[in-house]
């Protein structure tokens, strides 16, 4: 592969490139939705990844090729860095790593580059192919301008600078792009980044199929205001156990003020918050703010014209699957005989929260899961943001083939427009290691 693409570079480019970068897709086993309100997350890194070869130049132009060619060419001065949020084009993602690096470092005249692009992770398919090419864009500027990093600061900067194209994510992706090994699961925790091995249980495979439903976080506002109900039920949640709500800003901040269980949230999420939905104007009385506050001072540019929050479903979800993720590594720790099937279990539980509790489901993937389940699985749920994307499921080894055999037949063959993406959107994947550069000899 990276003969090839040193080929089409010199074609495209008319010299060689003199080293490339690579950054892993990855998959995450449990722990949807709660990296950015402060909790620990089970992802590993996948074998598929974006990778680019590149050559700085004395100019200061950065040139961006795909060797996809849905994807077109781009080219900017590097003294001139325009992200546009409103149409998340391939080539943004690239920019919000380049100027991350750019504004750390206070670069003023950072290096010109010929850049092209391989990727093969699935677009939009929840496996993380925005990040791995903010992560991937973000090590080829440090490299290509002589600065070093360590992983976790590279990973702190990637997932801040993301949020240039409008995302509010929490950073477990951009950290297991670059913290991930070979072999095992890591946990990733934050505030302070740390990750810590998990040993996945042998005997079983992880197995991600895709819906074929494209799901662009950037593009569309349900990601959003997730964050933004999780936001709000903190402020709720605070205020009515007498903290400084103003402050807090994530759903770990108050349990982690009360100093009390994730099983206790789960009391005082029922016992302060209701199920139906909560209004602008009472959210306002209960915080005793007016609504011009509101939209300035917690509300995000993207989340202004919604009037409607559900609060209750979004705490419970997150308060629950928290708890998941520890008990996930407890058991991978502990390795009990029937570790399979209680991981199984989690994962199932963890699917059910993400489809009625914080609604990032939908038909395809709920099809997706059944057929899983139905033909072998011990546990299947949604992985990435959700709303399209793909699952990921745990098999047994020794049913593995038959496994696939049975889901290509009944998901991806009935449909004329999956039948052409069946080999691309079904396979079973190791723990990948992370982030690389690779220079020329």
């Amino acid at each position: 592969r990276l003969q090839k693409l040193k080929e089409m570079f010199m074609s495209k480019f008319g010299s060689a490139p003199k080293f490339y970068v690579r950054a892993p897709g990855r998959v995450n086993l449990i722990g949807e939705h709660i990296d950015y309100c402060g909790y620990a997350v089970l992802p590993m890194a996948i074998e598929q990844d974006i990778l680019i070869a590149v050559e700085p130049v004395k100019t200061q132009v950065v040139q961006l090729a795909n060797t996809n060619s849905l994807y077109l060419d781009f080219s900017t001065s590097v003294n001139n860095i325009q992200i546009n949020k409103t149409k998340p084009q391939w080539h943004n993602y690239f920019l919000c790593g380049l100027k991350g690096i750019q504004e750390h470092f206070g670069l003023n005249n950072p290096t010109g580059m010929n850049c092209l692009l391989d990727g093969t992770i699935p677009p939009s398919s929840g496996l993380s192919s925005s990040s791995a090419l903010v992560c991937c864009a973000g090590l080829v500027t440090l490299r290509a301008n002589g600065k070093t990093l360590s992983k976790v600061e590279l990973a702190e900067i990637c997932t801040k600078s993301e949020r240039y194209i409008g995302t509010e994510g929490g950073g477990m992706d951009q950290s297991i792009s670059f913290l991930a090994e070979e072999g095992t699961a890591k946990l990733i925790e934050f505030s302070p980044l740390r990750a810590t091995d998990v040993r996945l249980p042998s005997g079983a495979a992880f197995v991600i199929a895709n819906s074929c439903v494209e799901m662009n976080k950037a593009a569309t506002s349900h990601y959003n205001i997730r964050v933004m109900e999780c936001r709000l039920a903190t402020k709720l949640l605070s205020k009515s156990k007498g903290l400084d709500w103003k402050k807090m800003l994530r759903l770990h901040d108050v349990q982690s003020k009360l100093g009390v269980s994730l099983e206790e949230m789960l009391t005082i999420v029922e016992e302060v918050l209701h199920p139906e939905p909560y209004s602008t104007e009472e959210i306002c009385k209960c915080l005793g703010i007016s609504l011009e506050e509101l939209r300035s001072q917690i509300l995000s540019q993207n989340t202004q014209d919604v009037s409607t929050f559900k609060l209750y479903q979004r705490a419970k979800h997150v308060y629950s699957e928290a708890a998941r993720v520890l008990e996930f590594k407890k058991i991978c720790n502990e390795a009990p005989a029937n570790a399979i099937q209680l991981l199984g279990e989690l994962m199932n539980q963890s699917y059910i929260s993400c489809r009625e509790m914080y609604e990032c489901s939908c038909p395809e993937l709920d099809r997706l899961v059944d057929i899983c389940l139905q033909f072998g699985a011990i546990g299947s749920r949604l992985t990435g943001a959700g709303w399209g994307g793909c699952t990921v499921s745990m098999v047994p080894t020794d049913k593995l083939n038959t496994f696939l055999k049975n889901v290509k037949k009944a998901y991806y063959q009935t449909d004329v427009q999956r039948l052409p993406l069946e080999n691309n959107s079904l396979f079973a994947t190791k723990p990948g290691r992370g982030a690389l550069v690779f220079v020329e000899a």
